[in-house]
């Protein structure tokens, strides 16, 4: 029997009837949350702050749990990534950070031993996912190609981070990996203009990071977050024919986690744009718009009224509430 520890949105594979029966947890890092550990964030993205930390029955550093017979979710702390192993080499999403992807590279190398990496994929450039390729390349070879959407390519070579490098290939709408194995899609804007989704069609699983997730509610004030593009780009997500579904932070999921985020982001919308026309002020639609609906979802205490702050301010900066 595998023991590991657990506390607040990690879920454990084996009882979480939203994960496959067949996923099995291969590793636990008998490692606790330390509260000095350091991080990098920007542009937007979700910084590792967004998961608690400290307490003694935190859960483990990191994990890797089988999801589909050989692909591979990879929790460090609360960011998640997701590797397959394919017919021309593993294929590995997001080395979050220089540390995370240090002990990235020793699961890849534990779970498929002698396996060549054959990619590297941005699902897109925000530095709390993106940073750690290079750490991944000096395990595996230099010449190992990073793919990611045409968007992400400006503000990586831009900031110039060498933790942090640029995409060697980009794509604009889709682009298959070995041999259709593995598909890249843009939706759209959402949580940023340039997150590539991942789907791999033999195991009908999809990888989607920041701006979907399971029950929980959008980064604090949703300052990153593009509305209404948010809506197509969920849309657009519930068109490929996935039926499992890794996200970026929290437990893997289904279709129907997916179509809750939508109705939720929708019912957000609804509820504070009728306070805008009602020309309630920000702060008292923050106080009024309270979600009760959603009250059992991870971070209702912590970005309920962030999330409907952040929404009062974009509907107010569209012209929402103006007199014709």
């Amino acid at each position: 029997m595998i023991r590991k520890r657990s506390s607040g949105p990690i879920s454990d594979p084996i009882s979480d009837p939203s994960i496959p029966r067949n996923s099995r947890t291969l590793r636990v890092s008998l490692v606790a949350l330390g509260a000095s550990v350091a991080w990098v964030g920007c542009g937007g993205g979700e910084a590792p702050s967004d998961e608690p930390a400290g307490a003694a029955d935190a859960p483990p550093q990191f994990e890797t749990t089988e999801v589909a017979e050989g692909v591979y979710q990879f929790r460090w702390i609360g960011h998640n990534a997701l590797f397959a192993v394919t017919s021309e080499g593993v294929f590995a999403f997001d080395p979050i950070s220089v540390e995370a992807a240090a002990t990235y590279a020793e699961e890849i190398r534990r779970v498929a031993p002698g396996a060549e990496l054959a990619a590297i994929v941005y699902s897109h450039n925000h530095a709390d996912h993106a940073t750690g390729a290079e750490v991944l390349r000096d395990a595996f070879g230099a010449d190992v190609p990073i793919y990611a959407h045409r968007n992400a390519d400006a503000p990586l070579r831009e900031s110039a981070n060498p933790d942090l490098p640029p995409p060697t290939a980009t794509f604009d709408e889709t682009m298959t990996l070995a041999g259709g194995e593995i598909e890249l899609h843009y939706l759209g804007r959402s949580h940023s203009d340039d997150i590539a989704v991942g789907f791999l069609p033999a195991h009908d699983l999809a990888f989607a990071v920041d701006f979907v997730s399971r029950d929980r509610f959008g980064y604090q004030d949703l300052a990153s977050f593009y509305f209404p593009d948010m809506f197509d780009a969920i849309e657009g997500l519930l068109e490929i024919p996935f039926e499992t579904i890794v996200f970026g932070h929290g437990p893997p999921g289904d279709r129907a986690a997916v179509e809750r985020q939508l109705t939720y982001y929708r019912d957000l919308d609804a509820a504070v744009r009728g306070a805008v026309e009602a020309g309630l002020s920000e702060d008292e639609t923050a106080e009024t718009v309270l979600m009760e609906d959603y009250s059992h979802w991870d971070r209702y205490d912590d970005w309920r009224e962030l999330n409907v702050r952040g929404m009062h301010r974009k509907l107010t900066a569209a012209g929402a509430g103006e007199s014709e």
